[in-house]
């Protein structure tokens, strides 16, 4: 447990004696502040930023992408995705959680919020949300909050910094790999008043955990059971958020009534958002059933991941009424890219040179132009479509200062800019990459014996299963699966429902298996998640591959002690190269935009956030009927 502690009592002195023994340290500290070199405390500030100053100042009224004068009133129905739900607690890694309630990476929680929130228009800013104030000093050893004294459970009790410590403590001890991996890091906690908590981290040199110590979701102590906390549940649960759970079909939807008495309505971070009186959640069980039901106009948005679908599926009456608005965003992130990740914990897996022959034998030139008209496009990297990118870019004199010692960790090409992926012919029969991909196997130790590929000392032939769950990434699977057959590879595709494949993904009980990365500009501790060695062998995180290498570790570690934006963009590139050269995954496809689509009873303001879309700051059209 974390050590708390409350202010001690001063000693009492007589009037007017000093002892013999402190009398030297009053006159020196005396001494000190006369000659101006004390050094100053930390100010209090309205924002965190994680490089350089906030963009906001300390008297913005509102988030640059939010309409404060939008209306307030009807519903909005969404469907978050295809499959089901079992529990209403996002923060353990037991059940199929509604996230919604603590919100994603970078949309707002509707029940439960945290002492400060991002502007999506910034690379990692935060602003005051529970906490009216933080301060921290240069070397961001410590962090302290303090508590707007307004600030208020849905049930009306005051959040306190009792509050505070005891979120932190449970969501260490029984929460989610990801938060014991974060709040493990501070050394020390106090209680400094009921409204204010500082937080130490004795000598950790992280100067991204004050910021993420920031974005911790608060829960009421007062209202929380410990001893039933890693269970699955479905009772609404008590947060400080705009919205209440008021109705739970289970499996089928989620209601959210707005607070009247949301204590946090009128602060600048808030201005423009929470619009909707009430909000709903419904499940669909496929993709098709839950498209179908788009069309229908049974819930009210979508963003529209399958290409063919967005190019050739969007032409029924609404779409062409104007009832249904299309709305694709640009953003300004790395744009999200899917792969498919290698299980390196299977030993088939454990050879680089096999993994980038597997990758080299993906032929995604013939699937974009077959599959997708031709919309994607695809990096070799982590970070696609950013500054932060290494893909095609020569290392500079920082990053090559810091892989200096895992030099024998990246591969040459990569590290001076020349590697690109594989570009067949598009035919699905390229006869020269697949005598490419040959020869690293055979470097690997393998053979064709007929036309089968085996391991020349044991005589074990190469085959793997792809697990998926949608039939979107089943076509892809069995597009690979026919490249595959061509080297003599042997690989099953398995289809498994949401549930089946959320719970192997989970357990790393798999081969093959298609994965999303997303990733922000200010990329941080989450890195150690994704592909930290310390996660591999951790259920619930999102190192899927399995990753341990120390190139990576350091990688990850410089990224988060840089100080200014130049060395950070440095350390970012670095790990992109560990990354690559490591050959964890076959990228499939990315897309600079999001495709939305919309029923024309709901508006949004006219400027987006740098992140995409935000249900947070849309309104109902004064006049339209609700569904």
């Amino acid at each position: 447990m974390a050590f708390r502690e409350s202010n001690p009592a001063p000693h009492t002195r007589v009037p007017g004696r000093v002892d013999r023994l402190v009398l030297p340290f009053v006159l020196a500290l005396l001494a000190l502040l006369a000659s101006g070199l004390a050094p100053a405390a930390a100010a209090e500030s309205y924002a965190l930023a994680m490089h350089g100053a906030p963009a906001l100042s300390a008297d913005f009224t509102h988030l640059p992408y939010a309409n404060p004068d939008a209306p307030k009133g009807g519903r909005l129905v969404l469907s978050p995705r295809e499959g089901t739900f079992d529990s209403l607690n996002p923060l353990i890694v037991r059940g199929l959680a509604v996230q919604q309630l603590r919100g994603y990476a970078y949309e707002r929680g509707y029940v439960y919020e945290s002492l400060m929130v991002r502007n999506n228009d910034e690379p990692f800013t935060l602003y005051g949300l529970l906490a009216r104030s933080v301060e921290t000093d240069d070397a961001r050893s410590y962090v302290t909050f303090h508590i707007d004294p307004r600030a208020r459970f849905s049930d009306g009790h005051a959040v306190t910094a009792d509050d505070v410590v005891f979120s932190l403590e449970l969501l260490r001890d029984h929460g989610r790999p990801l938060h014991h991996q974060y709040y493990s890091k501070v050394a020390k906690t106090e209680v400094l008043d009921p409204l204010t908590v500082r937080f130490d981290f004795g000598g950790v040199a992280d100067r991204e955990l004050p910021l993420i110590l920031g974005l911790m979701p608060i829960l009421p102590r007062h209202a929380t059971d410990v001893a039933k906390f890693e269970e699955t549940t479905l009772a609404p649960p008590i947060g400080t958020g705009p919205y209440r759970v008021t109705d739970v079909k289970p499996g089928a939807s989620v209601t959210f009534i707005r607070n009247p008495d949301y204590w946090g309505r009128d602060l600048p971070v808030n201005r423009g958002m929470w619009n909707f009186d009430e909000i709903r959640l419904d499940y669909y069980r496929d993709a098709n059933g839950q498209f179908e039901a788009f069309k229908r106009g049974l819930y009210d948005f979508r963003t529209e991941p399958e290409p063919l679908r967005w190019h050739e599926g969007y032409d029924f009456p609404a779409v062409k009424s104007g009832d249904v608005i299309r709305d694709p965003i640009k953003i300004g992130t790395p744009a999200p890219s899917e792969y498919l990740v290698f299980n390196t914990r299977r030993p088939k897996f454990a050879d680089v040179r096999v993994r980038q022959a597997l990758l080299m034998l993906f032929d995604f030139e013939w699937i974009n132009r077959n599959y997708y008209f031709e919309l994607y496009s695809r990096s070799g990297g982590y970070f696609a479509g950013s500054e932060l990118s290494a893909y095609g870019r020569p290392a500079d004199d920082r990053e090559r200062d810091l892989l200096k010692p895992y030099l024998s960790h990246i591969a040459p090409d990569i590290l001076e800019g020349r590697y690109h992926l594989p570009v067949t012919d598009g035919s699905g029969r390229d006869r020269t990459v697949l005598r490419d991909a040959l020869k690293l196997l055979a470097d690997a130790g393998y053979a064709l014996d007929g036309t089968v590929l085996k391991q020349r000392s044991t005589g074990t032939p190469l085959r793997f299963e792809i697990m998926v769950t949608t039939r979107e990434h089943e076509r892809i699977a069995l597009a690979y699966q026919r490249d595959l057959k061509r080297a003599g590879i042997d690989v099953a595709v398995r289809v498994v429902d949401a549930v089946q494949f959320e719970q192997r993904r989970v357990a790393y009980d798999y081969d093959m298996v298609p994965i999303r990365w997303d990733q922000s500009l200010s990329p941080g501790n989450e890195q150690w998640f994704y592909w930290g060695s310390q996660a591999a062998d951790v259920p619930g995180t999102r190192n899927y591959m399995g990753a341990k290498d120390p190139a990576i570790d350091a990688m990850i570690a410089a990224l988060l002690a840089a100080r200014e934006q130049p060395a950070f963009i440095s350390a970012v590139r670095a790990l992109d190269r560990a990354l690559m050269s490591g050959f964890y995954a076959i990228p499939l496809f990315n897309s600079g935009e999001q495709w939305n689509a919309r029923w024309n009873r709901i508006e949004r303001p006219s400027t987006n956030a740098l992140t995409g879309y935000l249900p947070e700051t849309w309104w109902q059209k004064p006049g339209a009927q609700s569904r």
